[in-house]
């Protein structure tokens, strides 16, 4: 009778170890599974958004500031300051073309040359 009591306690507390091992192998495999969902999520919109922003790029344009899109030899915008209102060394980075990736930095940019 007491090696059947003991017999039994030994296969509740086997199971009962089965029982718990399996569920964490099972919540494991679903964290790295969700994980793997959100880095392919973040990637493709990074992505996305490369393709969408092409970089910008703020030069002299027949002595005005001219904001280009990508390579485009053609301005999209040009902003009406004269550049020979401006430092020796703004000059120079225009003539070189400043990059910038968003409309934020393009604004503060435009705001700075123009003060």
């Amino acid at each position: 009778m007491l090696i059947k009591r003991i017999d039994r306690r030994v296969y509740f507390t086997l199971l009962t170890a089965v029982t718990v091992s399996g569920f964490i192998v099972i919540c494991t495999l679903g964290q790295s599974l969700h994980r793997q969902k959100v880095n392919a999520k973040i990637a493709e919109s990074s992505m996305a958004q490369e393709v969408l922003q092409p970089e910008r790029i703020v030069r002299e344009y027949n002595g005005r500031i001219g904001v280009f899109m990508g390579e485009s030899s053609n301005p999209y915008r040009i902003i009406d300051y004269d550049i020979s209102l401006l430092s020796e060394f703004d000059r120079e980075q225009l003539r070189e073309g400043i990059v910038v990736e968003t409309d934020y930095e393009l604004n503060r940019l435009i705001e700075d040359i123009a003060t």
